[in-house]
């Protein structure tokens, strides 16, 4: 018998292990925005949006100090912050811009649009939007056709004006 797991089942939250927790803040409090949520001591911090337990852990427990892994090793990719608007996406844009953060990518998947980058253990991070659904491409029989297209990122820093 053939299993399927649920369609309401999400991902909760994304653990990271990093070698130091003032760095990680620095990037996804102060940077991106998350909130603290609560310390597990000095060696883990949990952080949110919106007040939710926690998006993302960060722990020192293994890695304190440690140097990043290999990018040619299994391991995480990346973490995708599903960000609710085009705006709010061009908002962390722009935070990044100014913070002279540097971007790996950005890339127009037909169905989203995403920036990608590093957290400061280079731990790879997507920041993207979903466009509606009924704007997503598919083809003749209705399977999705996902693309990586140049991101426009102009007329995406143009939405904080509107």
């Amino acid at each position: 018998m053939s299993y399927t797991i649920p369609p309401q089942t999400r991902i909760g939250h994304v653990h990271l292990k990093v070698s130091d927790l003032d760095k990680a803040l620095s990037f996804y409090r102060d940077i991106l925005g998350f909130e603290v949520m609560q310390w597990y001591g000095k060696q883990a911090v949990f952080i949110s949006a919106g007040g939710y337990h926690h998006h993302i852990g960060l722990n020192i427990w293994y890695s304190k100090n440690a140097a990043p892994a290999p990018v040619n090793s299994c391991g995480l990719f990346h973490t995708a912050i599903l960000y609710p608007s085009r705006k709010d996406l061009a908002i962390a844009l722009k935070r990044l811009i100014d913070a002279k953060y540097p971007l790996t990518g950005a890339s127009d998947h037909g169905v989203s649009e995403a920036i990608y980058l590093d957290d400061p253990d280079r731990n790879g991070v997507e920041l993207y939007w979903d466009r509606p659904r009924d704007q997503w491409p598919v083809n003749e029989k209705g399977e999705i056709m996902m693309k990586t297209d140049p991101l426009d990122i102009p007329g995406l820093l143009a939405e904080i004006e509107k």
